[in-house]
């Protein structure tokens, strides 16, 4: 059974989340994925009364639903009942920078999108518009 988060998740907690999801999905956080999800949290203004250490516990939630069968299912349940529809194309937008952050964009990544995509119901012409606006952030000097 899977231990409850200290309180119900908010729209933060379910960003969050989903950024760690993208970072974990391939086995290999690396640093700068989670340099991203770091300064996202600390620059955007949604952040702005986010508890950081929620991170940790966020990360920690991810990991043990990724650990059991059913667990993306799981997470995605959660992210549709916490995460308002107002913020899915941000949430894509923020899952995106950090599959991009790193310069490379891994198969188990392109495919998590794609089911992030689906389960948020983001618009195609609008999921292509955030994927490129990353790509060119994320380009090589």
């Amino acid at each position: 059974m899977t231990q409850a988060a200290p309180h119900p998740l908010t729209a933060q907690d379910c960003l969050v989340a989903l950024m760690i999801a993208v970072s974990a999905s391939d086995q290999n956080i690396r640093t700068a994925e989670l340099v991203k999800i770091e300064s996202s949290v600390n620059l955007l203004p949604l952040f702005a009364d986010y508890d950081i250490d929620r991170i940790r516990v966020m990360s920690e939630l991810v990991f043990e639903l990724f650990s059991q069968e059913d667990g993306l299912d799981a997470l995605f349940g959660l992210i549709r009942d916490n995460l308002p529809e107002r913020l899915h194309e941000t949430a894509y937008a923020l899952a995106c920078d950090v599959a991009a952050a790193d310069g490379t964009l891994r198969e188990t990544e392109l495919r998590l999108l794609e089911e992030i995509r689906y389960e948020l119901d983001i618009d195609r012409l609008h999921a292509a518009a955030i994927e490129r606006g990353a790509r060119a952030r994320h380009l090589p000097g």
